[in-house]
């Protein structure tokens, strides 16, 4: 299968790299700085599964031609519509589009660009981030994907995908019933977010403050509770772990949405707290901690812009 990676930064870079590694057919899309850095320098990835060097196949904005079979979406948010155009000479009717964004706003506009069938449901769990020299370190040891038809149904190309994705030195599986992992995930990043922003501090940092605890598991009640009204209930078992996850004593972890803001980045707020406080309000779901996380967030989003 034809692979097209949109981006190349610490998530679509990972991914692809492992792809690339693995002898996956992978073209990454970047902009022209980042081309010629990956020309120069070559796509790095600092792992606990072992480093990786490539020399990657990479193309700028008009030099793509398709369609491609598998385009993985792996832009921020906020670049979400020039990616979509820059894509858009690459997406054939049976191409499979694998958003890597956080939420779920983006669904409509990319079916509303395309077709909803080029849609495939999808969820990412890795944490990585680009050091300053360009480099992808991987900060935990978790690094799984999930994809499925959006309906549940099992269908041929997802075989296909299935057998694209398997054995390339990532944890990949196919879902059938991704709706709600993706609806899952958007309560663990939002709670998480939420958290470290609103109390500045990674998880082990809020479990040792007076009032930490409670605080956190407060927002995943308000995050969950407006999740099971206005999409899919979280299972219990996805509930127990983020409540695992909040409770690690002296845990680093933190979300990357906290991480862009500590380094003065542009940030997510809007697709990973705001849709979602919107949602809430529309269903009358009261979220007062959720509501503060967010005001903070567009404050300090409204600074860096001036």
């Amino acid at each position: 299968m034809r692979i097209l990676v949109v981006g190349a930064g610490a998530t679509g870079g990972y991914f692809g790299g492992r792809l690339a590694a693995a002898g996956r057919n992978v073209q990454f899309l970047v902009r022209p700085a980042r081309a010629d850095r990956l020309r120069a320098d070559g796509l790095r990835i600092v792992s606990p599964y072992g480093d990786l060097a490539i020399a990657p196949n990479v193309v700028t904005a008009g030099e793509i031609t398709g369609p491609f079979d598998v385009i993985l979406l792996t832009v921020k948010a906020f670049g979400l519509g020039a990616a979509l155009e820059d894509i858009a000479p690459t997406v054939g009717p049976e191409t499979m589009i694998l958003p890597f964004l956080n939420g779920m706003r983006h669904l409509d506009l990319i079916a509303g660009r395309f077709d909803r069938r080029n849609l495939v449901g999808y969820v990412c769990k890795v944490a990585t981030t680009l050091d300053p020299d360009g480099r992808i370190l991987q900060l935990s040891p978790v690094q799984e994907i999930a994809y499925g038809e959006l309906d549940g149904t099992a269908s041929d190309r997802m075989a296909r995908l299935d057998e694209t994705m398997r054995d390339a030195g990532f944890s990949a599986r196919l879902s059938t019933d991704i709706e709600r992992e993706m609806w899952e995930k958007w309560t663990l990043l939002a709670t998480l977010a939420a958290s470290t922003c609103l109390l500045r501090g990674s998880v082990g940092q809020i479990l040792a403050a007076p009032g930490g605890r409670q605080t956190a598991f407060a927002l995943l009640d308000e995050v969950s509770a407006t999740v099971s009204r206005v999409g899919r209930q979280p299972s219990e078992r996805a509930l127990a772990a983020i409540r695992a996850m909040l409770g690690e004593e002296g845990s680093s972890q933190t979300s990357s949405l906290y991480r862009d803001v500590s380094i003065g980045a542009p940030i997510e707020a809007d697709q990973i707290l705001g849709d979602l406080l919107a949602r809430a309000r529309a269903a009358d779901v009261p979220t007062p901690l959720l509501t503060a996380a967010y005001a903070q967030l567009s404050i300090y989003e409204a600074a860096r812009r001036s």
